[in-house]
């Protein structure tokens, strides 16, 4: 009885781990592939909220400090313009980072197959 039950099991392991292997391609491709991107698209909003880049944009024309006359609206205008594009350069970053981590996801499958092929039949 043990030796049958062993010899059960055991070709349920194996056969449960052939399935996981065929089906990884498919979970990496799909379901880990839309996980990756969701994540990547937090990722994105959070940096954008820590920026306050959509704020700075909304208050452009808005006088700093509350100075209503001529040379307090075009300092804060100005002082806004260079901050939009000095945050919005960092969010370029992020954004240039997470289209790099989606693209690495995407690779690395392939770049493992290719490594494993050069080590077995180069070396």
């Amino acid at each position: 009885m043990i030796s049958n039950n062993f010899a059960l099991f055991t070709v349920k392991i194996f056969t449960e781990l052939i399935g996981d292997i065929l089906y990884f391609p498919l979970w990496w491709y799909t379901r880990g592939f839309l996980g990756v991107l969701e994540s990547q698209f937090n990722f994105l909003k959070n940096r954008e909220k820590g920026l306050a880049l959509g704020v700075w944009i909304k208050n452009i024309f808005k006088p700093m400090f509350g100075q209503n006359d001529w040379q307090g609206v075009l300092i804060s205008i100005i002082m806004r313009i260079v901050q939009i594009i000095f945050r919005s350069i960092v969010m370029v970053f992020w954004l240039s980072l997470s289209v790099f981590v989606i693209l690495f996801w995407l690779l690395m499958p392939l770049i493992a197959l290719y490594q494993i092929i050069f080590q077995i039949f180069i070396l």
